[in-house]
């Protein structure tokens, strides 16, 4: 056998390549790693600018309001646009998400070229940017549901997933660099411009089927809202979600606190953290898609438990020599979560009512972190930095057991010489909007 033909062997038999190949998303997955990537950037841009337009005595407070505005709008834009963009496609969702970031953040340049850009309005134009933000993110795993059979949605969501992870440890060096040759403010110019070309991607390659008139227009605001509290598997695995990542929140306030109190350490101690925990995300966002044969819900639930167990070094105040490798090991273990619960959530509901559902999960969830965040500060303050994430790991463990008991409660045995429903389409099948819930969705 010629050594040539060994890669493209190897590459067909990953569960990827169905994706990469795919003729449709294919054109669209360059589009969504530059914005990725330009999202990545304004990870620091987004402060730094907030930095340098605050007064400074309400620096920390302008800061923060700035992040908040970047995210937590989207949550209102869940309720307020539900009736408008109900019964719209995958694609329809997540290019208007494009072309508003993409309007919205270019205005900000605008406004400092013109001399306007005051503190007041930079906030504004961020929680405009992030008002589609829900229904975007929606219209991304809708795609995915929309052209690809059951089957391949894991590793699609990881593709998702990798783009994303690629992009928070590439974007902020690249950003740091533009920030100091040009400044914050084309560095946002330039993530503007990385939505325009997202927006251009859907609209060019995504077929005009993919393209057309919504199916439905007579859904209430808060429809995906209501499928989630008459489903108890989705309303549990959105309370899971929830007090998953309102958990992780905590850490953005102790891990620093834990470094220089605890450690004794300075800041390169911290970004050798937060750089072990995103190389091991890598890893695991590259092994989620070899986890398409397992069963959903038990993995879902496992995840969560393991990273409470990973953490559980830092909070027990184990040498960095071990610690900093745990560390590591709670990235990989995070990083297939967001795949696996969209997984979960692509095969509970048609395809005609999932983005209503993936945006009201994505509503309530992107309060989560925040949240979190807030707790954490009076948490540290009460117990100590160290205290504070030992708490937060036992919680994380509980709160995965808890779901593991409720899980096996909720098994119910087929009947006798019975077969599981359909969850989706036939294997080679794209889903078609009819698929019934599946006995994996539930158990």
């Amino acid at each position: 056998m010629p050594p040539h033909t060994v890669p493209p062997r190897l590459l067909r038999s990953s569960p990827y390549w169905p994706v990469l190949s795919h003729p449709l998303l294919r054109r669209v997955l360059p589009g969504l790693a530059v914005s990725a990537l330009g999202d990545g950037m304004s990870l620091i841009a987004v402060t730094w600018l907030a930095i340098q337009l605050a007064p400074h005595g309400q620096r920390g407070t302008w800061v923060a309001v700035a992040v908040a505005a970047y995210t937590l709008p989207s949550a209102a834009g869940t309720v307020i646009f539900g009736q408008l963009l109900s019964g719209r496609n995958g694609a329809q969702l997540a290019g208007w998400d494009a072309i508003l970031r993409a309007a919205a953040l270019a205005a900000i340049p605008a406004a400092h070229l013109f001399g306007v850009l005051s503190i007041g309005w930079y906030v504004m134009l961020l929680a405009a940017s992030s008002l589609l933000h829900s229904w975007g993110s929606a219209g991304r795993f809708t795609l995915i549901a929309e052209l690809l059979p059951r089957r391949h949605h894991l590793p699609a969501n990881a593709v998702l997933s990798i783009i994303g992870q690629v992009a928070t440890i590439a974007g902020p060096p690249l950003a740091a660099i533009l920030i100091s040759w040009a400044g914050p403010v084309w560095v946002i110019a330039i993530d503007a411009v990385s939505f325009a070309v997202l927006a251009l991607t859907y609209r060019l390659a995504i077929s005009p089927t993919a393209r057309a008139a919504p199916e439905d227009r007579g859904s209430s605001r808060t429809a995906g809202f209501a499928v989630i509290r008459h489903d108890r598997a989705l309303l549990g695995l959105l309370a899971l979600t929830f007090g998953f990542f309102f958990l992780f929140g905590p850490f953005y306030v102790a891990m620093p606190i834990h470094v220089v109190e605890d450690l004794h350490a300075a800041a390169p101690t911290l970004g050798i953290y937060y750089t072990a925990f995103g190389v091991g995300a890598l890893v695991g966002g590259l092994a989620t898609g070899y986890l398409h044969r397992w069963s959903l819900w038990p993995t879902t639930v496992g995840i969560v438990i393991g990273f409470g167990a990973a953490m559980l070094p830092l909070g027990l105040n184990a040498p960095i020599g071990l610690s900093l490798p745990a560390f590591a090991l709670a990235g990989l273990i995070w990083a297939p979560y967001r795949s696996t619960s969209m997984a979960l959530f692509q095969r509970s509901t048609t395809t005609t009512t999932l983005p209503q559902v993936l945006a009201a999960n994505g509503a309530v969830t992107v309060l989560a972190v925040p949240l979190g965040t807030m707790l954490g500060g009076p948490l540290t303050t009460a117990v100590g930095a160290r205290q504070a994430l030992l708490v937060c790991a036992v919680a994380t463990i509980v709160l995965g057991l808890v779901a593991a008991g409720l899980t096996i409660r909720a098994r119910k045995p087929l009947p006798p010489g019975g077969d599981p429903p359909s969850a989706g389409p036939p294997d080679g099948v794209a889903s078609d909007g009819g698929a019934t819930r599946g006995a994996e969705t539930r158990y």
